[in-house]
């Protein structure tokens, strides 16, 4: 019992390193986007990562790359890649607290995701913070009763992707290393890049240089942290920490773009974070 707690604390301060990253990564982002272009950004940022694991695959050789889970990489790789290809175009377009939430609304659907592909079924009471964070994100969308912004929808596809990385990397730990795990996520990610950085080409220029290089670096140590997370607990007890994020996005959006929400929209993030705390407290048992 006191190792499994040890996992679980161990998992949880790698998830809120994690989203405190994340967020940091997530306003840069949305201030080099009037630099260069988001497809230039995504493309950049996978080249960067995949360009510091090579050095893990001299070592290593091209025989360290063989696994048994081939079409769990290439969903894994592609749900994380439209996860940030998603979150990125939204993050352009509306409050950095706003997407923040709708990607972060996706621990709320990895337990019906699991419910459905892993067959693990939570306990009814544990249903209720899910039903609590739901609500939260109602309070946070239309605070005014007025109809969702499109863009809404886009970060919400952030969300879904989301939620298959983060199980099928929770899968992927059980048998495969970390640095794997991320190769093959990096690479096929560059590939899916490619063709739409292409299509969206223009000149970069200087000043958006080391905010690029930050976004891609803070990138591959989010992805380090993020399969160390569920390497250590599963997804229904660790992802409702990424809640979190939604708090630190908040603050960076006052503290950089003035973007203070009203008391409608604090109180929807109180029942979210208070959603995200009552699914891990209520789901320590099991891990």
């Amino acid at each position: 019992m006191l190792k499994q707690y040890s996992r679980l604390l161990i998992g949880a301060a790698f998830a809120l390193a994690t989203t405190l990253i994340m967020s940091l990564a997530a306003a840069a982002t949305k201030y080099t986007a009037q630099f260069v272009s988001i497809e230039q950004i995504v493309l950049t940022q996978y080249l960067i990562c995949t360009l510091l694991m090579l050095p893990w695959l001299a070592r290593k050789g091209i025989t360290t790359l063989k696994t048994e889970r081939p079409l769990l990489h290439l969903i894994r790789g592609f749900s994380g890649w439209l996860c940030f290809y998603t979150y990125y175009l939204a993050l352009k377009q509306i409050p950095l607290g706003e997407a923040s939430l709708l990607r972060n609304s996706a621990p709320l659907i990895v337990p019906v995701l699991v419910l459905l592909w892993l067959k693990y079924k939570m306990p009814l009471i544990n249903w209720l913070p899910v039903i609590l964070g739901f609500i939260g994100i109602g309070f946070v969308l239309k605070p005014d009763g007025g109809s969702a912004n499109p863009w809404h929808l886009v970060a919400f596809t952030s969300a879904l992707a989301l939620t298959v990385s983060i199980v099928t990397t929770r899968v992927l730990t059980l048998t495969e290393p970390t640095n794997r795990i991320l190769f093959y996520y990096f690479t096929l990610s560059l590939l899916f890049s490619l063709p739409l950085a292409l299509s969206n080409w223009q000149p970069i220029p200087l000043v958006s240089v080391p905010f690029l290089l930050g976004i891609s670096l803070s990138i591959w140590l989010i992805m380090w942290l993020y399969t160390q997370a569920y390497s250590y607990a599963k997804a229904t007890i660790i992802a409702p920490l990424s809640y979190f994020g939604v708090l630190f996005a908040g603050l960076l959006g006052w503290l950089f773009w003035q973007q203070v929400p009203d008391m409608m929209a604090v109180i929807g993030a109180v029942l979210i974070i208070g959603g995200g705390i009552g699914s891990v407290w209520l789901g320590r048992e099991s891990n």
